[in-house]
């Protein structure tokens, strides 16, 4: 643990538990962190890292006195500019939060009010704890704008949010967080929902408003890539205790811990791609499509081809047309030109059309495995529609074979009467997984399927992608924005921008240069494990913007 003379954050100690009820059992108390302590002085960020549940929000939020969800401060002392604030209410508590620490949350999609403009939200903490007039917040707002690199930034705040796009909300929230000229600010997986390449713009606007203000920070992420960009020193968590903790060169280049270590060398996946043979499986042809009400292609002239046993990695920003062109190959959107063929054979561009040989043998798995099954279903009765609906199976047939895909994504028959509730993150992905391979499919389109997934989990489920289908022989279209995914599971790759197919091929040629302008600043975008990547990037985009 790192000491420091007069520290703007102490924590000692710190207990955190909360009351969970399993479904048809008694309430139980349970202790989520286990004694963590920390100091934080101000001017530096400390980076919290962990997997899904290790109790990285969980430690930020007590900087605000605050358990979220039912969860209660049990025991230990945190300290804010010399006070205990766990001895702290009413007035005070209001005082200390929006005032002397402020939070950035993972979503600002969802914390923004949709029916207020962004400047009226941006000024409202500023101007309710007296610390500016509206006139002059509104000013330090604009300053906070201009800082941040938003477009317009005299005007910008008269937008509402849904008129900006999610980098650009995203530094709204960081300057609402930044009015009120905070001690704190506590910034909760602030890029993990952003693309790549507008998660570096994100990540050095924040760089760089910690620097030009002064303030603490904490930093929560599950990407010690991203993490070692902005955090001066590392808190490595595991399931509510500090595994490590060090300055963030000596987490990222010498580790100590084999938790940490792990975490350091994540997605060490590697996959060779397989030749280019037999007839395609799945073929796209000019294919164009667009939304009902609108009268703009969203796809234009796609072109692309998956064989069988094989995986097509579709990748680029958000609204390149990566999911769209998933609602056309299921025939939720229908195209407005073109043709698809799979197994030889042309598919009605319309879902209700469809036979059901096409539905089960296209399948498709989502990326918030929380909201794609039914909480109040058990693993076995989810796992077991498919198997009701397309092969007639009951009784003990169906759950002997319920057993085998529990198995076969390395669950075990221990699950089958659980409920997703009691399932961490990566067990309901894997679920998720079963329940498409109950229909014995051809393809599954992977929809961004680890994105929301810690790295060392997010691994475990890749692997278990790339072994069922040497097993299977089925094939992946994959969408994704990560490029560490692409190079680790992918034998061809699309790239996507503004509905377009800008550079198509195996995998060695497109991530082989020379490259186009847009797959060169894709995988420039990619975190790279060491300190100064991010400055080095962001000074040879100046250097190539003053070239140009």
């Amino acid at each position: 643990m790192q000491t420091t003379k007069n520290p703007l954050l102490q924590v000692r100690d710190l207990k955190i538990g909360a009351t969970i009820t399993p479904p048809g059992g008694r309430p139980q108390d349970i202790e989520i962190v286990h004694g963590v302590s920390f100091d934080l002085q101000k001017g530096r960020v400390l980076g919290l890292i962990g997997e899904s549940g290790a109790g990285k929000s969980t430690i930020g939020l007590s900087a605000m006195a605050y358990g979220r969800g039912g969860v209660k401060i049990t025991g230990g002392q945190v300290w804010v500019n010399g006070r205990d604030i766990l001895q702290t209410s009413g007035s005070d508590l209001r005082a200390l939060r929006g005032g002397e620490v402020t939070y950035v949350s993972q979503s600002a999609a969802a914390s923004f009010n949709p029916a207020k403009k962004i400047m009226d939200q941006v000024v409202e903490a500023a101007v309710r704890q007296g610390k500016f007039t509206r006139s002059a917040a509104e000013k330090r707002a604009v300053e906070l704008f201009e800082k941040l690199g938003l477009p317009d930034p005299q005007n910008i705040g008269n937008r509402y949010p849904h008129q900006v796009s999610g980098g650009q909300l995203q530094r709204c929230m960081t300057a609402l967080a930044l009015c009120p000229e905070p001690d704190l600010v506590v910034f909760d997986e602030p890029t993990t929902a952003l693309d790549v390449t507008t998660q570096i713009d994100v990540l050095m606007a924040i760089k760089e408003a910690i620097r030009d203000t002064g303030v603490a920070a904490i930093y929560i992420t599950h990407d010690l890539a991203v993490v070692a960009q902005v955090s001066d020193d590392i808190m490595v968590l595991k399931m509510g205790d500090m595994v490590e903790y060090g300055t963030t060169e000596q987490i990222i280049t010498a580790p100590r811990e084999d938790y940490t270590k792990a975490l350091v060398s994540v997605r060490s996946i590697d996959h060779q791609e397989k030749p280019a043979e037999g007839t395609p499986l799945l073929r796209v042809e000019g294919i164009s499509a667009r939304y009902k009400g609108t009268n703009f292609d969203v796809l234009k002239n796609v072109n692309v081809e998956l064989r069988p046993g094989q995986t097509l990695a579709v990748v680029g920003e958000s609204g390149s047309g990566k999911s769209t062109l998933a609602r056309v190959i299921t025939g939720l959107l229908p195209a407005r030109q073109g043709r698809l063929s799979f197994d030889g054979r042309v598919l009605s561009p319309d879902l209700p059309a469809r036979s059901r040989e096409d539905l089960r043998e296209l399948q498709m798995i989502y990326q918030m495995a929380d909201v794609a099954m039914n909480p109040r279903q058990t693993v076995g009765t989810i796992i077991g529609r498919p198997l009701e609906f397309y092969f007639g199976m009951k009784g003990d047939e169906k759950r002997r074979r319920i057993k085998e895909l529990l198995e076969e994504i390395e669950m075990g028959d221990g699950f089958i009467d659980r409920y997703p509730a009691e399932l961490s993150g990566g067990q309901k992905q894997r679920v998720c997984i079963a329940r498409a391979l109950a229909a014995k499919p051809k393809l599954i389109i992977c929809d961004e399927v680890t994105s929301a997934l810690d790295p060392l989990v997010a691994d475990g489920i890749l692997k278990l992608l790339l072994n069922l289908q040497k097993v299977e022989d089925v094939a992946y279209l994959f969408i994704t924005h990560d490029l560490a995914t692409v190079r680790a599971i992918a034998d061809s790759i699309a790239v996507m921008y503004k509905g377009e197919v800008v550079r198509y091929g195996t995998k060695s040629d497109v991530l082989a240069p020379p490259f186009d302008d847009y797959t060169d600043l894709l995988l420039s975008s990619v975190p790279e494990m060491r300190m100064g990547w991010l400055e080095d990037v962001i000074a040879n985009r100046k250097m190539e913007s003053a070239g140009h």
